[in-house]
């Protein structure tokens, strides 16, 4: 399994205060969208998000988020080295998702093609 580049999530309570310290920081202009009722950006290596509580906490806990050129292949090996699928591979508005918990603990979604 290869993983193409890490994302780094943080919540923050304004998105709108929050975006241009991000694009200036990168150097990149932050691309919005929203996804089961949280608000996010993604600026460079960060997703920012922001939402009610209860919506948050589905994004909050998930430590990174990992890019994969296979999603299916990825989830795979992961599964054979010990980590359990916590959330099966669905459609995203960006690609495909799935999330896994690894076996230390640490969860982390994983989205590819």
């Amino acid at each position: 399994m290869a993983i193409d580049s890490v994302v780094v999530r943080q919540r923050v309570e304004d998105l709108d205060a929050a975006v241009p310290f991000y694009e200036k920081l990168t150097g990149s202009t932050a691309a919005r969208f929203a996804f089961a009722g949280v608000t996010l950006a993604s600026v460079g290596p960060f997703l920012l998000f922001a939402g009610p509580d209860e919506a948050v906490q589905r994004v909050a806990g998930v430590a990174a988020t990992l890019a994969v050129p296979d999603l299916k292949v990825a989830v795979e090996e992961a599964e054979a080295g010990g980590a359990v699928t916590v959330m099966p591979i669905q459609p995203t508005p960006n690609g495909h998702r799935a999330v896994l918990r690894h076996p230390h603990g640490g969860v982390y979604e994983y989205v590819g093609p």
